[in-house]
């Protein structure tokens, strides 16, 4: 049990909560600010970096992810002196990713040799439409043009690019989606992530849909149809999914989402942001403060987060099952059952099996290509008492 993260890495989340403009189906803790003091904010992440290397000494680091909001609008230098910190206080894999999430805007785009030059290797471009009709009912503030300019310059600048579509979209056919996706798809280098539009409570779509004026969304069939699409279209062309949304060349799987998934833990740093720690034999669900200013005015007495959390064998069970499950790879019910102390129930998992939801090989439970589309019905199947 203790040392049960180690199956899944160690890693390093750092949220930059700062957006341009807030995008309608976002519900990420991301603020619209028009001033923001670059070096009170590099100050603060690097006492909080200081704060959990203490408390993580030795381990050594998998991965760096700078996420938000739009982190592309940090000083090239802020995130220069956070990775030099992070390089002085862990030891680091020899492959280590930095990844470094950006908007395809002109003034990030301009940004991208110095966040190279700072020691991100990995950059993460959202994207969303390739169309201005679309982009624009999305609440994107950039064109499609400017989306191909920026991903040509972090194509040229990066080894490793990543963008992100959201497909489901207002009056989108299936034909629309297939020729949207083929043409991402003769763009993408290694990686690409494909979210179906979901309606959030607390967004501006979800306000509007609530209402009854968020018209033109895909029923459960189409949206069905398009999910099954994009399999087809992404296996076809070398890119099939390792996990939901996420799609990936062969050992070009994001390492940083891996180790979410694959129930490691994680150092959680920023308004918001959430992480996963094992301290003493205990699995510790952290949580930092989501406002900005109370978050950063915390940081210089070291209270940054919520009360923790201790983890029971049931919650850990159940989200590295939750978290497992989303990947092709699967779970090993032999680690299931060493968390939470008992094996899952086998008449449940012979009924899933029977009906094509599942695959059980050995130890090694994963979900058919049938089966993601009804995940969290299985999910709840296997965890009900």
């Amino acid at each position: 049990m203790t040392e049960d993260w180690r199956q899944g890495g160690f890693g390093l989340y750092i949220h930059w909560p700062f957006c341009e403009a807030k995008c309608p189906y976002c519900d990420f803790n991301s603020h619209v600010s028009r001033t923001i003091d670059q070096r009170a904010w590099r100050d603060a992440y690097l006492r909080e970096l200081e704060r959990g290397a203490a408390e993580t000494k030795g381990r050594v680091l998998n991965a760096v992810f700078f996420g938000g909001g739009t982190p592309s609008l940090m000083d090239p230098e802020v995130v220069a002196d956070v990775i030099a910190a992070i390089y002085r206080l862990w030891p680091v894999a020899n492959d280590m990713e930095i990844t470094l999430e950006a908007n395809p805007g002109s003034v990030e785009a301009g940004r991208f040799k110095g966040f190279r030059d700072a020691g991100v290797n990995r950059v993460s471009m959202g994207i969303q439409a390739l169309n201005d009709t679309d982009l624009k009912r999305l609440g994107r503030i950039h064109t499609a043009t400017e989306a191909m300019t920026a991903f040509d310059i972090a194509r040229s600048t990066f080894e490793r690019v990543s963008f992100d579509l959201i497909y489901g979209r207002q009056n989108q056919t299936l034909h629309d989606w297939e020729s949207e996706l083929k043409q991402a798809l003769s763009l993408a280098i290694d990686h690409i992530s494909l979210y179906q539009l979901t309606i959030e409570q607390g967004t501006a779509f979800g306000d509007r849909y609530a209402i009854g004026k968020l018209r033109g969304l895909p029923d459960d069939d189409l949206g069905a149809d398009m999910y099954s699409l994009t399999q087809e279209i992404c296996n076809d062309m070398g890119m099939p999914s390792y996990e939901v949304s996420n799609h990936a060349r062969d050992g070009a799987q994001s390492r940083h989402n891996l180790i979410y998934w694959r129930y490691g833990d994680y150092l959680g740093i920023g308004p918001g942001a959430h992480g996963r720690l094992t301290q003493n034999g205990t699995r510790l669900a952290t949580e930092c403060f989501s406002n900005p200013q109370r978050w950063l005015d915390a940081s210089t007495i070291g209270k940054t987060e919520k009360p923790r959390e201790a983890l029971s064998p049931t919650d850990q069970a159940s989200e590295f099952l939750m978290m497992g499950l989303r990947l092709k790879e699967g779970v090993d019910l032999k680690r299931y059952t060493a968390l939470a102390g008992t094996a899952l129930s086998q008449k449940k998992i012979i009924r899933m099996q029977d009906i094509g939801m599942i695959n059980l090989v050995g130890d090694q439970l994963n979900v058919t290509d049938q089966g993601f589309m009804v995940l969290n019905a299985i999910l709840a199947e296997l965890l009900s008492d």
